[in-house]
């Protein structure tokens, strides 16, 4: 299973008149990361970009200057996500302004059944919150002491982290079955086989006899109908 982790940065909050800045995206592979990344910040053509946007992520109209537009590396992207689930924190937002830019273009909006949101996810998990990225990474020990200013790669890369822990942990680096380890993690998980055979003789009674004997008196106190009459009946 392939799925790419990314992340947007953009002029502003308005997905019908505002541009995405910055793009970037991790790979994942059956949970685990390839190595393989996105990322291109994008000249958005005249748009200004936003004083409380700015303050966010630091990307100023002089940073972008000379950069590509979102036209000449659409194609990059989706060849970059073709046939994968997208996984980001709000998905709604990132993936409103990726309709968008991509309505520009001609080509039609994202599947919603491709896309995974991690807020919703951190929601349905940890229903007292707080669930953004900063807490996450908190929570589960991620280290985000880089994180000064939002960047779209370095927060695809540390929502990756919170992903897997979302999902389930490290616990995804137990390989059960040695025929897919390779596909599961590579050469830098260490591929376990379980066989479980029957115990040779059954484990000696923890209960004593007069142990056994003080329930039995204690059970015949409660009357005809207590339940433990049933449970020995049965």
């Amino acid at each position: 299973m392939r799925e790419i982790i990314f992340d947007t940065e953009t002029t502003g909050l308005d997905s019908r008149d505002d541009r995405v800045i910055e793009l970037g995206g991790v790979e994942l592979v059956n949970r685990f990361p390839t190595g393989k990344t996105f990322h291109h910040y994008i000249n958005p053509q005249g748009r200004a970009i936003h004083a409380e946007a700015q303050a966010v992520h630091g990307i100023s109209a002089a940073d972008l200057a000379g950069k590509p537009t979102f036209t000449e590396i659409a194609q990059e992207w989706l060849d970059f996500t073709d046939g994968a689930k997208l996984v980001a924190h709000n998905a709604t937002f990132d993936i409103g302004f990726l309709n968008v830019e991509f309505g520009r273009l001609g080509h039609p909006v994202i599947d919603n059944g491709l896309v995974v949101d991690t807020l919703a996810l951190a929601r349905r998990k940890h229903p007292m919150g707080p669930n953004s990225l900063d807490a996450l990474c908190r929570r589960y020990g991620i280290d985000n002491t880089r994180r000064t200013k939002h960047g779209a790669l370095l927060d695809s890369e540390l929502l990756a982290e919170v992903y897997i822990e979302l999902i389930g942990g490290k616990q995804a680096a137990l390989v059960l079955d040695s025929a897919t380890a390779p596909a599961q993690g590579g050469e830098n998980v260490r591929q376990i086989k379980i066989v479980i055979g029957q115990r040779p003789a059954p484990l000696p009674p923890r209960v004593t006899q007069a142990e056994r004997d003080a329930h039995t008196g204690m059970v015949a106190t409660l009357g005809e109908k207590a339940l433990w009459l049933k449970v020995a009946a049965g």
